[in-house]
């Protein structure tokens, strides 16, 4: 039997959820013998390859003497201790391209925003207060009915986008 990938991973998450002494945040590798035999498993060995799966995210890491508060050790662990921001190696992008990458940010949500108003109008325009003209097709009233809730449901999903994007852009610096 040929298994796909997909097959892999789930058959890796559940090797690992079995396996008694697995971590929840540890790292999944797939390990392939000289015979051709797979396994899957947390422990890195020669020839094994970490799986990227899907949803898996690493758990924090305990602090380090560099990032732990001066004096308490333990202070870094307390509710409301403020996170290190990046490593020290982390690569930074200096302010004005930060700025351009910002103005380029809003130009596009301002654009998506617009495109979502309109799409807004032209649906309740369409809605016409809860009754829209029946068409053709829709003999049955059931019909009329289903298109009436499809086109409420897509008013405010539209409404809640718009939110979203009004939201976003008040988020950028």
């Amino acid at each position: 039997m040929r298994m796909t990938r997909s097959s892999y991973l789930a058959l890796a998450l559940a090797c690992t959820l079995a396996h008694a002494g697995a971590r929840a945040d540890s790292t999944v590798y797939k390990c392939v013998d000289k015979s051709g035999r797979v396994e899957f498993t947390d422990v890195n060995k020669p020839g094994c390859k970490a799986l990227d799966l899907p949803g898996y995210m690493p758990a924090p890491r305990a602090p380090t003497p560099s990032n732990a508060a001066p004096g308490n050790p333990a202070a870094s662990m307390r509710q409301g201790a403020k996170p290190v921001a990046s490593p020290n190696n982390f690569p930074r992008v200096d302010s004005a391209t930060q700025r351009a990458r910002d103005d380029d940010r809003r130009a596009i949500l301002d654009e998506e925003l617009r495109a979502e108003e309109q799409k807004l109008a032209n649906l309740k325009r369409d809605f016409n207060n809860g009754e829209p003209e029946r068409q053709g097709n829709e003999k049955n009233y059931a019909k009329y009915q289903e298109r009436v809730a499809q086109m409420r449901d897509d008013i405010s999903r539209s409404e809640k986008n718009i939110e979203a994007l009004r939201r976003e852009i008040a988020n950028i610096r």
